[in-house]
């Protein structure tokens, strides 16, 4: 707080702007003590585009509490039932919740219910979760956001996302994103008891979302098996480039992936050198084009990558002595970790596909 006291009056100046939310709300609830406000309060707040009007609603629906206007020694006029004011309030903000607003709102209209005292949606979900009869299909928007924000709420180490945990699909993922985001390592692999779990576009587009995100704190991402191709590595990629991508681990390990791809993933690393350290590409078919791409980029002294995975399917001995011969030289190279594990098949497959037996038959130089 800063006085700028003058010779007959006192002006003081809030800086913290958690202190000017407070008297804002503090404001409206002594000048407008009825259930119309707070409801246009969640309207207008859930209309803002930037939250900025968050906090502000939190402090006025702990200010409808009649134990905290008696700690506040406050006087009213109004002659209304507070409690029913507030139980109009709580179902109102329970519908919104169900119309299913972005994360970030949803999680402050819990915020705001905890404001309220009311806790029922939350106790739900935890209940179910203590008990291990949480079925993810069967949730409702409201109950997913509750899902979220108890993840988010909690104290319990959020290091390790994993996808099969909750649901077996993409749906899935795209609602829990806001745990992903603040997740230190994400796994998001296709398996036969994932088999619902096969990313697409949109959802592509949102981890590049979280890649790029100032706020995030996703160090390694495992998207293995799942049919991205090179449309969807080219969305990563987006992300990647980013400057503000703090991404160290990426396993694409399986996911159709060729030579437009890599070019993707060579031409996000070149602009931003990001603090990607390893990149698992086994089982794909990058071809010469991409993999040369990303080995010469491995000279590059300003790439943080010293890791690359590949397995390569019916290579040719003469490519891979070529290959070899590429790798080991240069001062630079010697630092880095190249994995090549070449692999011999019966026949030819030009797109290696996760739903084909894969059966090695020669392996060499890993």
């Amino acid at each position: 707080m800063e006085d700028l006291r003058q010779i007959h009056t006192g002006v003081f100046c809030f800086v913290h702007l958690s202190v000017q939310e407070f008297l804002a709300a503090l404001h409206v609830h002594l000048t407008f003590i009825k259930s119309e406000v707070n409801l246009l309060a969640v309207d207008e707040t859930l209309k803002s585009p930037n939250g900025h009007l968050d906090l502000f609603l939190r402090f006025l629906m702990g200010l409808s509490l009649q134990t905290n206007q008696c700690l506040l020694q406050l006087q009213f006029t109004y002659k209304g039932s507070i409690s029913q004011t507030n139980e109009e309030t709580v179902q109102y903000i329970r519908e919104k919740i169900g119309e299913n607003p972005s994360p970030e709102k949803s999680i402050n209209l819990f915020h705001c219910l905890n404001e309220l005292n009311d806790r029922s949606l939350v106790e739900q979900i935890q209940q179910s979760l203590r008990s291990g009869r949480l079925s993810t299909d069967k949730l409702s928007p409201a109950q997913w956001s509750a899902l979220v924000f108890i993840l988010l709420s909690s104290e319990e180490d959020l290091d390790v996302f994993d996808l099969k945990k909750y649901s077996a699909s993409e749906e899935a993922l795209l609602k829990l994103l806001p745990v992903v985001k603040v997740s230190n390592k994400a796994v998001i692999v296709w398996s036969k008891q994932l088999s619902g779990c096969n990313l697409s576009k949109r959802s592509c587009e949102a981890l590049s979302s979280v890649l790029s995100s100032q706020s995030s704190s996703l160090r390694h991402l495992d998207l293995s098996n799942n049919d991205l191709q090179d449309s969807g590595v080219k969305l990563l990629s987006g992300g990647l480039e980013s400057p503000l991508c703090t991404l160290e681990t990426l396993r694409l390990s399986g996911c159709l992936v060729t030579e437009e791809g890599c070019a993707s993933l060579a031409s996000a690393l070149s602009s931003n050198h990001s603090h990607l350290r390893e990149l698992d590409l086994s089982y794909n078919h990058p071809g010469d084009s991409g993999l040369k791409l990303l080995s010469a980029g491995l000279e590059d002294p300003d790439w943080r990558l010293d890791t690359l995975r590949y397995v390569e399917a019916c290579c040719r001995q003469k490519r891979l002595v070529e290959l070899e011969t590429m790798l080991c030289q240069g001062v630079n190279m010697c630092k880095r970790k190249v994995e090549v594990t070449v692999i011999s098949f019966q026949f030819y497959m030009k797109t290696i596909t996760r739903r084909q037996v894969i059966k090695p038959v020669v392996l060499t130089n890993s």
